[in-house]
């Protein structure tokens, strides 16, 4: 007979035009837990593209208890949607999640986060120019940061809840940045972290809000990191 979980997991979804994806990413979510007490709580910034509406219309599916809306005015950085996801969380365990479908046990670790660069992981639908960027800002901040994992910028992890909020309450990123922040800063309070390999596909639907931009305070955020941590 099979042991019955006992946890609770909040899985906080930060969305900004996500209509197209938010529907079958719940689908998923609902088909592979059915035997898991979860709740999703979707961090929506103000998207023009009518996201808050179909996740209106899977609360009426699956309930407004098991589907929470927690949107917020404009698009205010993705470390911060963690954060307004977290207040509303009643999970014991926080899986933290992308929108746009690129992801596709039982641990004493306090950070569960997939990697991409371990065997069993990988890349699909990147170019090589893409797959270079990212390998190369992951090889940059494992020389200068040490943190003990492979993956920096993964945004797929499981967290023990009161783990997440002493972590996040150090962090002070709001892009891209926060990702490596998070499991720089829980590396160096001592968290044990355990790695999963996973498979990243380029995304369903839409196209990357990754620009130079982001690689600009990617680099200032790892200078960042370099000197206080």
């Amino acid at each position: 007979m099979e042991e019955k979980d006992e946890n609770k997991y909040s899985i906080i979804v930060p969305t900004y035009n996500e209509r197209l994806n938010i529907a079958l990413i719940v689908y998923l979510i609902f088909k592979h837990l059915q035997n898991v007490n979860f709740e999703v709580i979707v961090v929506d910034d103000g998207s023009p593209d009518g996201t808050q509406e179909i996740v209106k219309q899977l609360q009426q599916v699956y309930g407004e208890d098991r589907i929470l809306l927690r949107p917020r005015p404009k698009k205010l950085g993705l470390g911060t949607a963690y954060m307004h996801g977290l207040k509303h969380a009643t999970g014991n365990f926080v899986v933290i999640m992308d929108a746009d479908l690129s992801h596709h046990r039982e641990t004493g670790a306090s950070i569960v986060t997939g990697t991409r660069y371990v065997k069993g992981g990988g890349v699909h639908g990147w170019n090589l120019m893409r797959k270079l960027t990212s390998r190369g800002a992951n090889v940059l901040a494992q020389t200068l940061l040490w943190p003990g994992v492979s993956d920096l910028t993964g945004s797929f992890r499981l967290y023990q809840k009161s783990v997440l909020e002493d972590v996040i309450s150090s962090c002070v990123s709001k892009g891209y940045v926060f990702q490596m922040e998070m499991i720089v800063r829980a590396s160096r309070k001592g968290y044990h972290i355990e790695e999963v390999p996973i498979t990243f596909v380029d995304r369903v639907y839409g196209s990357s809000k990754l620009g130079g931009s982001e690689i600009v305070e990617y680099l200032k955020g790892l200078v960042y990191l370099l000197v206080t941590t």
